[in-house]
């Protein structure tokens, strides 16, 4: 648990420093995105600034501590092989959404296929660039840093908590009758945890929870986080083409099945992915790998 929350209070203190700048950044009239879009970029900024410094002092700059470790063909031919993995993962939830009426399609009022076409390449490019980004920080750094010092399960729960807790942990928007100032940018920044912790919240969480499990059991038993990334890819990928293709239909009788996060992950994919997660890791044939720093 230590290193967890070394992780933890690195990125709080980057949370942090983005919500002492929102206010003066928002006051100079140079930007005009909303300001809970501006605290959370300017977390992201000091999260990738600080972060390869951060990694150093933990001992993890290298290949084989952030999940690089093996040879680099074999790590595309699994990130290539996992994207399709989680193609077809996520593939059968969203069929399954639709099958029981809880997705419906969208009306793409002539958006077809130019819009489409559109969607899919951002779908390919962002699910790529959030795999490499995520996976290297929680099934890599994180990962190897628990693991060094503990079990299998300890290194599975810490990065699964940890990468659900954070999904929530967002900046935002206040309400119309209070001032954004000083005052109104730490509001907002206190208003990250209390948002996260929201019952509300326990569908998507628990099957983001489940998503980093598997995640992680593919980071135990390959050695290497090739197939992570594309299976991470591969989901966000299905994600955002089906929230393009589909909308949610509230009025159907299964809509519980899922979440208020993005309207596609929800109770029946904690089933479905935990499912996965159990069959995969009782698998025949697939030993754990072994290395010396994971």
């Amino acid at each position: 648990m230590r290193a967890t929350a070394v992780f933890f209070l690195y990125l709080l203190v980057c949370l942090m420093l983005g919500a002492s700048l929102t206010y003066p950044v928002m006051q100079t009239g140079l930007v005009h995105a909303a300001p809970h879009r501006v605290m959370g970029r300017l977390a992201e900024v000091f999260i990738l600034l600080g972060l390869w410094p951060f990694l150093k002092s933990m001992g993890l700059g290298h290949r084989q501590a952030l999940g690089y470790g093996t040879a680099r063909p074999l790590f595309l031919r699994a990130l290539g092989q996992g994207w399709v993995a989680g193609l077809a993962i996520l593939l059968v939830l969203a069929l399954a959404l639709l099958a029981l009426g809880v997705r419906v399609p969208a009306s793409l009022d002539g958006g077809w296929p130019g819009g489409l076409a559109k969607k899919i390449l951002s779908a390919l490019v962002g699910g790529l660039l959030i795999g490499f980004l995520e996976e290297t920080f929680f099934r890599g750094a994180l990962y190897a840093a628990i693991r060094r010092r503990g079990g299998i399960a300890s290194a599975v729960f810490w990065t699964a908590f940890l990468y659900a807790l954070l999904h929530f942990m967002k900046p935002r928007s206040l309400p119309d009758e209070i001032a954004f100032d000083w005052a109104g940018a730490w509001r907002m920044f206190a208003e990250t945890f209390t948002n996260a912790l929201q019952w509300k919240n326990l569908d998507s969480m628990s099957a983001l929870a489940l998503a980093g499990v598997f995640l992680a059991l593919v980071r135990e038993r390959t050695g290497h986080i090739g197939w992570c990334i594309g299976l991470h890819a591969g989901w966000v990928f299905v994600i955002q083409v089906t929230r393009y293709l589909t909308v949610g239909n509230d009025a159907s009788p299964y809509a519980f099945l899922t979440g208020g996060y993005d309207g596609v992950i929800g109770w029946l994919a904690v089933g479905w992915i935990g499912a996965l997660a159990v069959g995969y890791w009782g698998w025949p044939g697939t030993a754990p790998a072994r290395t010396a720093d994971r």
